[in-house]
């Protein structure tokens, strides 16, 4: 009998009771039936749980067919069940635990972060002998990877005599996941010359390393790698595609790559919209929402975020509040914190700072740290002291709090200091010290010659540190015939305004600039990932560094980006 549902798989067990299970085919039919509720999208965990206890001496098959279907589950209680299960294995039942039992529970390890049980189980993997055994090694990867145990991820990685696809892509996951997405691209290339073929999971995994570094080259081999394999017309790909070209800089090449996806979803249209709003494309943005809709493609909240995002980064404050009152009407979306703060960003960053206030004393939602941290910011960027130092009672500094974070203590640090209450500042900074909590250093990424080189402010660490700083040096004698005069006011210490000036000139997308134009040939684009929120200084040093010498620069900040050509920016000075 083919069981198609649970209705079916119910009959046929009533079958099996009258006739018995005490022969070979009766028994064989007992496991189609266990393994029908177990495992297929129409069974029942449960049902398939309680035949499990029905049966007299059940081998070790049934034990890791209930451990696999709880490790497919999103829920945890059924990852402890596993956990459950495997120890009844290990102490009560005659079936131990075999090398088909191992890779399930890692899984269900891994989602639930137990650390120490992790370890353990891995110690009795190696003392049972099943150490060697590649799909429990690949688990052992992915686990490690999980508990952000990078270091125990690798050495497994290491030891392993032989190595598939499965191996090096959880390896490459678990450091894109880490942040680490410049030795991702390392591996990557190291199973290239292993000459290992990728699949989707590495395709996808590598993108992501793409797109958060810049590594364009590399993401342009592996675009050719998946036209190879014609999947790059596949929806998942094409999201991964389309957001590392956008983040790269290259917009016309994320458009291809959406034209190209055959049954586009919402990630694909998502992707696609963000593109547009991080590039400062708003009308764009909203005509292709518009064309989603037309297409019959339900939005979803990341939708509404970017769409929102590309109003706020052109300042069009009448068509968020539509699209805010509108879109979660229609599609029965619950607008979220990440929503209004698009809007107060929005708002504030217009210098209209009263009704952003208003807007988030009436929010249906608590507002947040990050929120207020927005609404000062703005405060301080627009002269508006007052409001900002009433507003910092909301940051909530002197009670430390769960998700106690940095940037609020920074944050408050520089109004402080840019008001010029020097003993407030160095308070903040001290608590900041007892709390162990550090400000996150700037760093600038680029790609030169297919290898990402990072910078960090003042670096002196690149073999060609002697280079770089020589060459800022001739970039400032020539835009300073253009009338660039260091932006001191954006340095928030006690110091005189030549030491201010060095400062700003150390910035780390300006040291990846210089570095650019000594490496990159002649006319060709420089394209630099910053991870924080460009300066007024280095905006207008990317500005006439563009005019003079004739080279478009592309800049991805924390925000946006800024595309500088001829001596202008496509964000219009605005961000």
């Amino acid at each position: 009998m083919e069981l198609r549902s649970m209705s079916d798989a119910l009959q046929f067990h009533a079958q099996l009771l009258k006739v018995g299970i005490q022969n070979d085919d009766a028994a064989r039919n007992v496991s189609k039936l266990f393994t029908f509720a177990a495992l297929s999208p129409g069974g029942n965990l449960s049902y398939a749980r309680l035949l499990l206890r029905s049966i007299p001496r059940p081998n070790s098959y049934y034990y890791n067919t209930i451990i696999r279907a709880y490790s497919r589950s999103p829920d945890p209680t059924h990852h402890f069940h596993a956990l459950s299960l495997f120890l009844s294995m290990l102490h009560y039942q005659p079936p131990q635990p075999d090398n088909f039992t191992y890779p399930f529970l890692l899984k269900c390890l891994a989602r639930l972060k137990l650390t120490p049980q992790g370890k353990q189980i891995h110690a009795l993997i190696t003392k049972t002998g099943f150490g060697s055994d590649q799909y429990i090694q690949n688990a052992l990867i992915h686990m490690y990877s999980e508990f952000g145990e990078l270091g125990f991820a690798r050495e497994v990685f290491d030891r392993m005599p032989l190595r598939d696809v499965v191996s090096w892509t959880s390896m490459i996951d678990g450091l894109v996941n880490a942040d680490r997405h410049v030795d991702a691209l390392a591996l990557f290339d190291s199973m290239l010359k292993a000459g290992i073929e990728v699949n989707d999971a590495t395709v996808m995994s590598v993108l992501r390393a793409c797109a958060e570094t810049g590594a364009l080259s590399v993401g342009k081999k592996v675009h050719m790698i998946v036209k190879e394999k014609r999947i790059d017309s596949k929806a998942n790909v094409g999201t991964a595609l389309v957001d590392m070209y956008a983040k790269s800089g290259c917009l016309e090449s994320a458009r291809n790559v959406f034209d190209n996806v055959v049954d586009k979803d919402v990630f694909v249209w998502t992707a696609m919209i963000s593109a547009l709003a991080s590039h400062g494309m708003c009308q764009e943005a909203v005509g292709m929402f518009a064309e989603m809709e037309t297409c019959r493609i339900e939005p979803d909240e990341r939708t509404m975020t970017a769409v929102l995002s590309a109003c706020r980064n052109s300042g069009l404050v009448n068509e968020a509040y539509v699209f805010l009152n509108d879109v979660p009407k229609r599609y029965g979306i619950e607008p979220t914190i990440q929503h209004f703060g698009c809007v107060v960003d929005l708002l504030a960053r217009a210098g209209r700072l009263k009704e952003a206030e208003d807007f988030i004393n009436t929010m249906p939602i608590k507002p947040d740290a990050v929120l207020w941290r927005t609404m000062i910011w703005a405060c301080k960027l627009h002269g508006d002291t007052d409001r900002a130092g009433r507003l910092m009672k909301y940051l909530k500094l002197r009670k430390r709090t769960a998700d106690d974070d940095s940037g609020s203590y920074i944050l408050a640090s520089n109004v402080y200091a840019s008001s010029g209450k020097w003993c407030n500042k160095a308070e903040v900074r001290e608590l900041m010290n007892r709390r162990g909590l550090t400000k996150p250093p700037g760093c600038s990424r680029i790609e030169v010659d297919g290898t990402v080189c990072e910078f960090s402010m003042g670096d002196y660490n690149h073999p060609e540190a002697e280079k770089i700083y020589d060459k800022l040096d001739q970039i400032v004698d020539e835009i300073r015939k253009e009338g660039y005069n260091p932006r001191v006011s954006e340095v928030l210490l006690e110091m005189d305004d030549e030491d201010k000036a060095i400062q700003l000139l150390h910035h780390s997308e300006k040291l990846a600039l210089a570095y650019g134009l000594i490496r990159n040939r002649q006319g060709s684009e420089i394209r630099i990932v910053k991870n924080l929120r460009s300066c007024e200084d280095c905006h207008e040093f990317m500005k006439l560094v563009s005019k003079i010498y004739q080279r478009e620069i592309i800049v991805r900040d924390r925000i946006r980006f800024h595309h500088f050509k001829n001596g202008d920016c496509s964000c219009k000075d605005y961000w």
